[in-house]
């Protein structure tokens, strides 16, 4: 039962879009070949058609997720083409598309460098892209002059370049290059620090932060603080994999100093991140509470969510529910759609409000007539609970 309500609820996620996650290009294929090699990136290809269900679906509740939104921006041109108008069948002349979706990653050169068919759920997606930018990997002519003994500013920087792009560690060799120049202020080594800055939690970020004002006179104040917000992300993934609190801390703190107008949500959402893996509803909930008064307030759609999130992640904790179901009456007065009233009547059933849960899943569907999908999955829960 418990499996069947996670269903349920990622299927009514669709009707739940978020304004964070990917950017979709709005050019031709041609004009994002240009801009990925303009920005040095791979092109990611959503080959889709208006009436395939998977695409559908992987559009509604995998694009529109906020970390699928930062991984796919930072490092992907991002396109999607229906298959079935011209520039979908121009595409297909050199890109052959067979089952909908088609997941290609084109670098900016127009070669493939993946292609999967079907759609992902959002960890699996994540876990694509990273695979693509793994395979298109220049970092190996680069090692060969390195060996031979060339350690020249325009090829140190490639190297390092080249292994980030990767996702291959570059500390190392960054750190060696660093420790045997005189002046780190020429324009070359400016340039470095900031492509090897890779972590809040190292030197060369303290020497960005050192040199901040240098560096954005070559390559912009945007460029410098994207580079800020990623290495200190880096850092608070690395406290989510290692489990340490003082990482997650040492991130949001050089957020809050060096990055003021992001450090809030970023704070919030590293914690949520964080005390979900080490499943501490109490400073789980604290920091829900939080992101809810300052960032959500009265927005329906995010009430929602926020609600939906400590329904999956523990809904055996009597606190976390009954703020949900907090959020979730507040989230259906405020937005009167089908999903809100869903998701409310949910957490009341599992609350032990089993007359109030039948209450508002009828609400949810006279709201919800004329779709049929979502009246069937609502019939499922409205005979359960008269059961």
């Amino acid at each position: 039962m418990k499996l069947f309500n996670l269903l349920i609820l990622v299927f009514l996620t669709g009707f739940n879009v978020q304004a964070q996650g990917i950017e979709f290009f709005h050019g031709s294929f041609e004009e994002a070949l240009e801009k990925a090699k303009e920005e040095d990136k791979i092109i990611f290809v959503d080959a889709y058609t208006t009436w395939c269900g998977p695409c559908k679906r992987m559009s509604k509740t995998v694009f529109t997720q906020k970390e699928v939104g930062e991984f796919y921006n930072e490092n992907f041109v991002n396109l999607k083409i229906d298959m079935e108008k011209p520039d979908g069948r121009k595409f297909q002349v050199k890109y052959p598309v067979s089952a909908y979706p088609t997941l290609y990653f084109i670098d900016a050169n127009g070669k493939t460098a993946m292609k999967v068919k079907g759609a992902r759920q959002a960890k699996d997606f994540i876990d694509l892209g990273r695979s693509a930018l793994g395979k298109i990997d220049n970092s190996g002519e680069y090692a060969e002059l390195y060996e031979g003994g060339d350690r020249s500013p325009e090829l140190m920087y490639n190297y390092v370049k080249a292994l980030n792009k990767a996702g291959k560690p570059s500390t190392k060799i960054a750190n060696e290059y660093i420790s045997s120049q005189s002046d780190l202020t020429t324009p070359e080594n400016l340039k470095f620090i900031l492509e090897a800055t890779t972590e809040a939690d190292s030197r060369i970020f303290d020497l960005l932060i050192e040199h901040r004002g240098k560096i954005e006179s070559i390559v912009s104040a945007t460029n410098v603080e994207k580079k800020i917000h990623s290495a200190c992300k880096k850092t608070a993934q690395k406290a989510v994999e290692f489990e340490m609190e003082d990482l997650l801390v040492d991130a949001s703190s050089k957020m809050k100093k060096h990055c003021p107008v992001k450090a809030e949500e970023f704070s919030t959402n590293e914690s949520m991140r964080f005390y979900h893996k080490m499943g501490d509803s109490k400073k789980y909930l604290k920091t829900c509470m939080t992101y809810v008064k300052k960032t959500v307030k009265e927005d329906a759609q995010k009430l929602n969510a926020v609600a939906m999130d400590l329904d999956a992640k523990f809904s055996s904790d009597p606190k976390c529910m009954a703020y949900a179901e907090k959020l979730a009456a507040k989230s259906a007065s405020n937005g009167g759609l089908f999903n809100y009233y869903y998701t409310y009547a949910n957490i009341l059933n599992k609350n032990g409000k089993k007359s109030a849960a039948l209450e508002n899943a009828t609400k949810a569907k006279e709201l919800a007539k004329g779709d049929k999908r979502a009246e069937m999955t609502i019939d499922k829960l409205i005979q359960r609970l008269q059961s």
